[in-house]
């Protein structure tokens, strides 16, 4: 009987949550698929197409190029993004005092909008006048044209990386906080400490942490989008055109939602499909007793 009703408490608790998913996640979800199926303006003029969208893809250029860029993007982020995370976190795991000082600092650009620091970058990448520019003068060197087609992806990159390196910073230090020091202690009285302690003790005890910031860092590339829009706007010549800023164009500046609508569910599948590949790869082996 307490069983029973301790479950019907825990469905009365969890009713809201899930009533507020259904309303402003699974709902439109579902209509942005049935969506699109249709050719549609948004507004008065639909018409049933069918997988029209979809096969206007394959002759879609400019979203074979967001493809490629994302993934690139991916790539720098996974690469960059974790990897600076771990070894700030090692790091500041190894101070005895200040950890709370270094998570603040690490943590701050996550809280700044991405507008902001879109028009911050900006203005370091600004050919006249432009920070990185005026630094290369003062050095002797010539000015340069940051924002070419040759550096277009990098550029954006760079403040992605900057703005969620806290963010996983402080869950890695967090799940590093938890590992029993008497690891490390017994570790080194096998001679077992530096880089090794990292490679055979760190990393397995907090595998599972990493392949949630792994998992994390890939989804949240296929959202970037106001940080390409505010630096770049895709440009030049599409060199920086993302996933993410091509369905905004395609759905609101062209006007062409039911195209827009398609973007949104390949966005969604190669999430899931890459998601679940990452979870496969790197899956946790069962141990029986």
């Amino acid at each position: 009987m307490k069983l029973y009703e301790n479950k019907k408490t825990i469905t009365l608790f969890l009713f809201p949550a899930l009533l507020f998913m259904t309303v402003f996640l699974f709902y439109p979800f579902f209509m942005n698929i049935i969506k699109s199926f249709y050719a549609s303006d948004g507004y008065i003029n639909s018409a049933f197409i069918g997988i029209d969208n979809y096969r206007r893809m394959l002759d879609d250029q400019t979203i074979h190029v967001a493809i490629k860029n994302t993934f690139v993007l991916m790539f720098y982020v996974v690469i960059f993004e974790l990897g600076v995370a771990l070894i700030l976190a090692v790091l500041v795991n190894s101070i005895p005092k200040g950890d709370r000082f270094f998570q603040t600092v690490f943590f701050f650009p996550i809280v700044i909008s991405a507008t902001a620091i879109g028009m911050m970058f900006n203005l370091f990448y600004a050919y006249d006048g432009g920070l990185l520019n005026n630094i290369i003068i003062n050095f002797g060197g010539e000015a340069r044209v940051w924002k070419s087609v040759e550096a277009a992806l990098e550029i954006i990159a760079i403040p992605t990386i900057w703005q969620y390196i806290g963010f996983y910073f402080v869950l890695m230090l967090t799940a590093i906080k938890q590992i029993p020091k008497s690891l490390y202690e017994s570790a080194m009285l096998d001679g077992v400490t530096g880089f090794k302690k990292l490679i055979y003790i760190t990393i397995p005890l907090i595998r599972n942490v990493l392949i949630t910031c792994l998992v994390l860092a890939i989804t949240g590339t296929l959202k970037v989008f106001d940080l390409v829009l505010v630096i770049t706007n895709g440009g030049p010549l599409n060199a920086s055109q993302v996933l993410g800023l091509y369905m905004y164009q395609k759905t609101f500046i062209d006007e062409a939602f039911g195209y827009g609508a398609s973007i949104s569910v390949v966005i969604v599948a190669i999430g899931l499909i890459v998601s679940f590949i990452v979870n496969r790869v790197f899956r946790q082996e069962e141990f029986t007793y």
